[in-house]
């Protein structure tokens, strides 16, 4: 049962989604009573994937989090977060180098909406090396990528490198 009665957002570009995002979108699924995954749409950015197919991958690995939306949004995250009454934004740290740009970003993002709270989670021991880029580089080589996205993204990665 969530001990807290706010919506918290977790956003990102999840391309794709790997293991290591569900488990910090389920861990914050226990603490909050509602969580947003937020795809941030950038146009600059080549993505591998639409951001339509990304939010299918999250909805379908994500489909036992009854308190769980996932939407996407363009702009800041902070202002994102305000038009849904979000009050936390969630962010994963798997190593001191992601803790220095997080925090640059925390900073930001508290001078922008003072209201919003940036909350860290911290990377399962054994997610800690998961990326996207990585998961992305390994199945573009043909190596087996299971076990580290959801089966719909798996599948989807390897009909998109043997093109």
């Amino acid at each position: 049962m969530p001990v807290e009665t706010r919506t918290a957002v977790y956003g990102g570009s999840f391309d794709p989604p790997t293991y290591g995002h569900i488990d910090l979108i389920q861990r914050a699924c226990k603490t909050f009573s509602h969580v947003t995954v937020g795809i941030g749409y950038n146009p600059n950015k080549r993505a591998t994937f639409t951001v339509e197919e990304r939010l299918e991958f999250l909805r379908t690995s994500l489909a036992d989090c009854p308190n769980v939306t996932c939407d996407a949004y363009t702009g800041l995250l902070v202002d994102y977060c305000r038009s849904i009454g979000a009050r936390v934004i969630i962010r994963g740290l798997r190593a001191v180098a992601d803790f220095e740009y997080e925090f640059q970003m925390a900073l930001a993002n508290r001078d922008l909406a003072p209201e919003i709270e940036t909350m860290f989670l911290i990377a399962a021991t054994d997610k800690l090396f998961l990326s996207s880029s990585v998961v992305k580089e390994i199945a573009s080589c043909g190596r087996d990528i299971t076990p580290y996205v959801p089966p719909c993204v798996a599948q989807a990665l390897n009909a998109r490198y043997s093109e």
